[in-house]
């Protein structure tokens, strides 16, 4: 008899960077759980099935408390532990804040934050009682500075990267590893359902492959890595130059990068 394959959990996976995610994950072998709440996830289920793996899909809102404990019960249903995750499921919201919806607002908050701390907390208890598994947690170089014109959204990665540099800390001397991806600007659907699309900071000729992305995203987690800066050469000089200048510096850069072309520019 040979030894099952490793079983991986991915959010955010009907596309873009967590559809690519998913087929790293598939290259190397693991069978999966896949998420997303829109029905692209079936036709994402059955591309990764074609690489031989075992694939089950589970179409749930993870911005409802309700819909992460029926991801969770999925993974559970299958009796088989958790050797690998990436949270990955997000949402963006471009424009001035006083302007946008308050609900949409909340629901991004909802996702970006509060569905990766449900979810870490389930697959990180479970991964330290077993002394084993790998954490990926999508966060954003967007984490490192303010977001004029998306001020949410980049509050929401600021939570995401520093909750998971506490838990690096805490977890120093356990086997179980957490690793950031911290992308920049990359072209996928987020643009789009964000609004952003009427932005410098929208114009696919300035984003990076998610494919890319991905690949070193995985190859991270699977080194143990605390965090990566996915994307191209561009990206990384971006992350560099980020630590060094003022956040009010960068809230200006953002400003200009992120403001709609039909208002006025400063």
């Amino acid at each position: 008899m040979t030894d099952p394959a490793p079983l991986a959990v991915v959010t955010g996976a009907s596309s873009g960077i967590g559809l690519e995610l998913a087929r790293q994950f598939a290259a190397a072998g693991f069978d999966l759980v896949v998420n997303a709440e829109d029905a692209e996830l079936t036709a994402a289920a059955a591309s990764l099935r074609e690489t031989g793996v075992s694939v089950q899909e589970v179409r749930a809102d993870l911005s409802s408390y309700d819909g992460v404990e029926q991801l969770w019960a999925a993974v559970q249903a299958t009796g088989r532990p958790v050797a690998a995750a990436a949270l990955n499921a997000g949402v963006g919201k471009g424009g001035a804040f006083l302007d946008n919806d308050l609900a949409d607002e909340l629901q991004l908050i909802r996702l970006n934050v509060d569905a990766v701390v449900h979810l870490a907390k389930r697959l990180l208890a479970d991964m330290v009682a077993r002394g084993a598994g790998r954490l990926l947690v999508t966060s954003s170089i967007a984490s490192t500075m303010p977001g004029p014109y998306q001020a949410v959204y980049n509050a929401s990665k600021s939570f995401v990267q520093s909750f998971v540099e506490a838990l690096q800390s805490e977890l120093r001397d356990s086997p179980v590893t957490l690793t950031s991806l911290m992308p920049g600007p990359t072209e996928t659907e987020f643009f789009d359902r964000a609004g952003l699309r009427n932005t410098l900071l929208g114009r696919p000729a300035l984003h990076d492959d998610p494919a890319q992305v991905a690949e070193q995203g995985f190859r991270a987690l699977m080194e143990g890595k605390d965090k990566v800066v996915g994307g191209s050469l561009m990206t990384k000089a971006q992350a560099v130059v980020n630590a060094l200048l003022p956040d009010t510096v960068k809230a200006a850069g953002h400003r200009l990068a992120a403001k709609p072309r039909d208002e006025p520019r400063d």
